[in-house]
């Protein structure tokens, strides 16, 4: 059974409100995920949280299952007022669970390219919600992963877990640098097809190898040249209106789709 606690300063509850912060994610290697929906896909994919924390009274019984399955694995489990739990997630309308989950550590040498066709590239990305939907999109078209190079946003922030709708625990994160990426892309098979504004080839036209390394750019400047340059193939997607591009995430969708359609 989860332990009350009704005070803001207990540890578990100051603990969990740290892990809204990057440094205290890093030091103590958890996330945090957000209500029902999130925390149940969680368990649907084998992955059950550290720490579990629930509001008071009755539970969903799906909730009281994640909760009691979690205890059962050794997390400690705390059952909250709604006002510790808002403050705990940041939100005025409280969620009903909030885990803290382990961040898997994943580098290249974990990926398998040959497990899936298509693969997501992102560069320097800077808007967590936009790693999230992409995560999303991932899962959607059964992407193996997302590999962020260089600089990118946390993708284990609470806004990249919210956008991700649970795909935080379906799709492989590995986070490097641009030289280190390339040189392992190099040493096997695989098509890194880039988004450009600097290409006339239409994204419709080209015939998609497997597997495909999708990149896209930061959503401000797009991608470097000399990024742009190490691909083998560099796609546009049309604009019929005054945009000049997509969102990185939509835009991230659409081909994902469209190399997806050309393999029928």
């Amino acid at each position: 059974m989860p332990r009350p606690v009704t005070s803001f300063s207990n540890d578990t509850v100051k603990r969990l409100r740290a892990l809204r912060d990057k440094k205290a994610r890093r030091l103590e290697g958890l996330f945090l995920a957000e209500g029902l929906r999130i925390m149940a896909e969680a368990r649907d994919a084998g992955v059950l949280p550290r720490i579990v924390a629930c509001s008071e009274g009755e539970l969903h019984p799906l909730a009281a299952t994640i909760v009691a399955e979690a205890e059962a694995a050794g997390a400690e489990a705390i059952a909250v007022p709604d006002e510790i739990m808002a403050k705990m997630s940041g939100k005025d309308n409280p969620p009903l669970l909030l885990g803290a989950y382990d961040q898997p550590r994943l580098g290249l040498g974990d990926l398998d390219r040959s497990s899936a066709p298509l693969w997501f590239v992102a560069e320097k990305l800077r808007d967590p919600g936009n790693i999230g939907t992409i995560l999303r999109t991932g899962d959607a078209v059964a992407s193996g992963g997302l590999i962020l190079v260089d600089d990118s946003a946390d993708p284990y922030s609470v806004e990249a877990v919210r956008a991700s709708m649970g795909a935080i625990f379906t799709q492989k994160i590995v986070q490097v640098p641009w030289a280190t990426f390339l040189a392992w892309l190099r040493s096997g098979p695989g098509q890194l097809v880039g988004t450009s504004l600097q290409t006339e080839v239409d994204y419709l036209e080209p015939a998609y190898e497997e597997p495909c390394f999708l990149l896209v750019g930061n959503e401000q400047a797009g991608l470097p040249e000399a990024y742009e340059a190490d691909c083998d193939l560099l796609v546009k997607i049309p604009m019929l209106g005054r945009a000049d591009s997509l969102n990185a995430a939509i835009a991230t969708a659409v081909m994902a789709f469209q190399v997806r359609a050309s393999w029928r």
